[in-house]
């Protein structure tokens, strides 16, 4: 690994946890992350005609990242959609679970679906890293072989997914074992870190977050995370935008993710200029330990994506990449 600085890492940056994602594996706390369980007869049904991605071709053990839409194709919210035997689980961001709850109960209607929050009743721990595999392998848990895939391991449920971009997987269980399983990961020699590591960690890999660089006024398109759509599958709230957008095969702007030759990350909203142009806005930015300056994700208008003097306020910025567009490396 290359000599790494930290002296600019800023709040919420610890050296150790960052080592561990880069180096062996990070342990991190994602219960507040949310969780509906749809069940009953009719639930592939109903979560296929809400989602961009094909859910009734789903096996149990199976998993597909999903957006959910507007009627305006605009992105309400984004789920790591797991199927299991009888039922499905929808893992969100801390921050939509309620509003998806009720955005899926308002369109149950003469439908045999059971929409449930479990957010409360379940913890989700996360390993990632180079040596994530050999943590779970060392306290006996199963390995997913696909990504997004799920085992079930006695009333807890390992799943291959991660948060940063880095391998690494999911551990979900009873909210009641959430401390039995901390001390058993910490045992076999998982790093615990905290989420400013893991923010870090996940701009520098290029994967975008909801509610920072995936907003709810964008459409899939404009994230490039394409893994997210199935343009096969048929009808579903909003694919007539998304189809619309896609015969036409033009973009006025997209995510990106860039480097900017400074320390001093700038601000959500930041503007990205060309000749003191406005060509994009920043939705996040960090100082990269790594890298030795920061790394940022900015919408940039799709003429500009090829300029070679971008400025983000004073400092050149270039480097310019599509974001990760797999669910796991």
């Amino acid at each position: 690994m290359a000599a790494v600085d930290f002296s600019s890492g800023g709040a919420g940056m610890t050296e150790q946890g960052y080592k561990a994602f880069r180096e062996s594996a990070a342990l991190l706390d994602l219960s507040g992350r949310g969780k509906l369980r749809a069940s009953g007869e009719d639930r592939a049904r109903l979560l296929h005609a809400m989602t961009t991605n094909h859910v009734q071709e789903m096996q149990p053990g199976q998993g597909r990242y999903v957006f959910f839409l507007n009627a305006q194709g605009r992105i309400q919210c984004d789920a790591n959609m797991l199927a299991m035997e009888d039922y499905f689980l929808i893992d969100t961001e801390p921050e939509t679970h309620e509003k998806l709850y009720k955005h899926l109960d308002s369109y149950i209607i003469a439908d045999d679906v059971v929409m449930e929050d479990v957010t409360a009743a379940t913890a989700t721990l996360s390993i990632e890293g180079p040596h994530a595999e050999r943590i779970l392998s060392a306290i006996g848990a199963p390995v997913p072989g696909e990504p997004m895939a799920s085992v079930a391991w006695g009333a807890r449920l390992a799943v291959r997914l991660n948060s940063t971009g880095m391998p690494g997987y999911f551990l979900m269980v009873p909210a009641e074992e959430r401390e039995a399983l901390l001390g058993e990961l910490v045992k076999a020699g998982a790093v615990p870190a905290d989420s400013g590591d893991a923010r870090i960690v996940r701009i520098e890999n290029g994967k975008p977050r909801y509610g920072e660089d995936i907003l709810e006024t964008v459409i899939p398109q404009e994230t490039q995370v394409m893994y997210s759509v199935h343009f096969n599958k048929g009808c579903y709230l909003g694919q007539e935008i998304v189809e619309r957008v896609r015969s036409r095969g033009r973009l006025n702007r997209i995510l990106v993710s860039l480097d900017i030759e400074t320390q001093t990350p700038p601000p959500a909203n930041a503007k990205v200029t060309v000749d003191e142009k406005e060509a994009g806005r920043i939705t996040s930015a960090v100082f990269s330990p790594g890298r030795g300056k920061v790394v940022a994700f900015a919408y940039l208008r799709t003429e500009r994506v090829e300029a070679t003097n971008l400025m983000v306020e004073g400092s050149p910025a270039g480097g310019v990449r599509r974001p990760l567009n797999q669910p796991e490396i």
